[in-house]
């Protein structure tokens, strides 16, 4: 079974490689946003698998809802039988369901060990600080680098480079980046400084509380460059609507060149990555 969701997972994966460069909510979405890595393919995996369990049985209790009122209603039944059990039928709605929960709680289990089991260490770890109602990032590197990320505002975005709507949608835009590099096991250390939120990344498969006075610890390794985001998904607050995330996933040598800049000029290290990411975008969409 964990084969076959590390196979489930590379496939949904193979699937949805050629999604745009930024996973965001969509208007009128029903479904996950493209999974950006292995551990999300393997959640998105398991939701269309519990799908083939609960669709056939809300379909099955319909029907035999509908057929009790309809053959069993007072007009066509003026004395009701007496019978008070069948011992088959207590047989299969015992047996069915027990047998209906083994097959979701083992793909269940298993996936819920590998959420929480890295299969290598980390080689980058970020500490993300809540607060009202922004957060913070320490990277721990060799000289470590700290920021502030906060929404970005409307009247900031032509100062900050971000003027296009769909790649920095409102809301959901924010000043600085965290930046991490693509195909590397990165630790996000999650904390707060004032009262409870949570750090969700939907497009990771990543979602944890940020408590103030203790750390919890989410790792993910994002196998697709690009922009993504989520929201603290904690009621922390008047403004918890307006704490969003967002992640941008670049290639080893844009990280090193973000990371040395950023150190003296954030800045001017996060327009001249916007910059190199547009210039790449632009090449690949006119090699198309």
């Amino acid at each position: 079974m964990r084969r076959l969701l590390a196979m489930a997972g590379a496939f949904a994966a193979l699937l949805s490689g050629g999604v745009a460069h930024a996973a965001q909510p969509v208007d009128w979405q029903t479904r996950f946003q493209p999974p950006a890595t292995d551990i999300m393919a393997q959640i998105e995996w398991f939701e269309v698998y519990t799908l083939w369990f609960i669709i056939p049985i809300t379909i099955l209790v319909l029907i035999l809802l509908a057929w009790c009122i309809l053959r069993y209603r007072a007009s066509v039944n003026p004395n009701p039988s007496r019978t008070s059990h069948n011992t088959m039928i207590e047989v299969i709605w015992t047996v069915g369901p027990v047998i209906v929960l083994l097959f979701l709680a083992v793909p269940s289990f298993q996936l819920l060990t590998a959420q929480y089991t890295p299969q290598e260490e980390a080689k980058l770890t970020v500490k993300a600080t809540g607060n009202q109602w922004n957060w913070d990032y320490e990277y721990q590197v060799d000289e470590p680098l700290t920021f502030n990320s906060a929404m970005l505002q409307e009247a900031d975005r032509a100062a900050a480079g971000k003027e296009d709507v769909a790649a920095y949608p409102r809301l959901l835009a924010v000043d600085n980046e965290m930046v991490v590099p693509v195909n590397t096991m990165v630790r996000v250390l999650v904390t707060a400084a004032d009262v409870i939120h949570a750090f969700a990344m939907p497009a990771f498969g990543v979602k944890t509380d940020a408590v103030p006075g203790r750390i919890n610890e989410v790792w993910f390794k994002a196998n697709k460059e690009g922009l993504y985001y989520g929201q603290c998904s904690e009621l922390c607050g008047k403004d918890h609507a307006f704490m969003p995330i967002a992640i941008r996933v670049v290639s080893d040598a844009q990280y090193s060149t973000w990371l040395a800049a950023a150190k003296s000029d954030l800045g001017g290290a996060n327009k001249a990555l916007m910059a190199e990411v547009d210039a790449a975008e632009t090449v690949a969409v006119a090699g198309n």
